[in-house]
């Protein structure tokens, strides 16, 4: 039975399309949840809400959920609707009438925007590990091969001599400040939202701080309205962040993408990170980068999703705000995994020494040639005008 429901009425068909795909996403959450949960009810038991006894009868079950989840035996049906609700469900079939007194003082609007609140932590963190592994990759391979010449593009023509390590290092910066930004959003969404309520607090006296400190929040939410105003706009926020780091590798695969082309060869990519063509069995195909470079498009979506759907609500929770659900937990599971995927190539990727060196071509030394006639004196319009006649230009 659903936590809102009072009746036995409901259409089938109004049922299949508010569930959504709530029971798979939810079970992404199920942890967090319990986690909450058995923060909520030794919150609830300190302020005199539950007894000892019932307090440690649904901590011993919820933390018999989180074994049964770790061993993929805790399973919500589209009955349940969600995972709040299997929880629920389950403690209520096991503990009888003390299984229903574990959601007191809440609503699962905060409920489930805590365990959202928890996961979204967790994958910022993962993203920064990531993010750590990938740099620590880059400086390996400019500590390998930075000191190799490469050919610098504008317009997708030569341009000026550069250096692998330069290269390597536009993209070790930008994941850097990349790295910065999801810092500091992180900041943003470590507030605790249980015991706000559907966005207008509960009439029991609640100890809030008490389970800001059991769930590692570094703060309260106060205002109760903006925990459920929050929504949606946060989570942008995150994947606007996630969308960042995958612009950065956008450029960067595109690069190597160009780079590792027969017709230039300058690096080639591990045979193990290269696809075949079910037709053409010569083909090494960069299908990683493109997948990479595409991931960027995806995000981006999701990023606008999150934003647009809470557009134009009133204040307070709204059903819309179920969907903003999803994009972040695919968003940011697919910017890790594109971060991951980044390491590898760059792990495997090898330079062409004599191709590099054979790459740098005498257009390239344009603008060197410039200086030299304008350290002699020589104004910098007629110098140009000079050497552009040598390069037949």
């Amino acid at each position: 039975m659903k936590l809102w429901q009072t009746s036995d009425q409901l259409n089938q068909l109004i049922e299949k399309f508010t569930v959504g795909n709530d029971p798979d996403l939810d079970a992404r959450l199920i942890l967090y949840d319990c986690k909450a949960s058995i923060a909520h009810v030794t919150m609830l038991q300190a302020v005199g809400l539950i007894s000892g006894e019932e307090k440690n009868k649904l901590i011993h079950e919820l933390e018999h959920i989180i074994r049964l989840k770790k061993q993929n035996n805790f399973q919500i049906t589209r009955k349940d609707e969600d995972g709040h609700t299997a929880i629920e469900n389950h403690l209520t079939r096991v503990l009888g009438d003390t299984g229903k007194k574990v959601h007191t003082g809440r609503s699962r609007n905060d409920q489930v925007l805590v365990a959202i609140r928890m996961f979204e932590k967790d994958q910022l963190d993962e993203i920064v590990r990531q993010l750590k592994d990938l740099i620590t990759a880059l400086d390996q391979f400019i500590s390998d091969f930075g000191d190799y010449p490469l050919p610098g593009y504008t317009h997708t023509r030569k341009a000026m001599p550069y250096t692998v390590g330069e290269w390597i290092n536009a993209l070790k910066f930008g994941l850097t400040q990349d790295r910065q930004m999801i810092e500091e959003t992180r900041k943003l969404i470590d507030l605790n939202p249980l015991g706000t309520g559907a966005g207008y607090g509960v009439p029991f006296q609640l100890d809030r701080e008490i389970t800001t400190k059991l769930l590692g929040f570094s703060e309260t939410l106060e205002n109760s309205l903006y925990a459920q105003n929050s929504r949606g706009k946060l989570e942008s926020r995150i994947l606007h962040d996630c969308l960042m780091i995958l612009y950065d590798l956008n450029r960067w695969s595109s690069d190597l993408i160009f780079f590792t082309l027969p017709e230039l060869g300058y690096f080639v990519l591990n045979q193990a990170h290269t696809t075949g063509s079910s037709v053409m069995p010569h083909k090494k195909n960069p299908d990683v980068l493109e997948l990479i470079r595409a991931s960027a498009g995806i995000v981006r979506g999701y990023e606008q999703q999150s934003f647009t759907l809470p557009l134009n609500l009133i204040s307070g929770y709204h059903r819309d705000l179920q969907w903003t659900k999803e994009p972040v937990i695919r968003g940011t599971d697919l910017t890790i995994l594109a971060i991951q995927a980044a390491a590898e190539v760059i792990k495997g990727l090898k330079p062409e020494p004599e191709v590099l060196k054979e790459s740098m071509t005498d257009e390239l030394k344009s603008v060197e040639e410039i200086k030299k006639l304008v350290e002699q004196g020589i104004p910098f319009r007629d110098a140009y005008r000079i050497i552009s006649k040598k390069f037949h230009l």
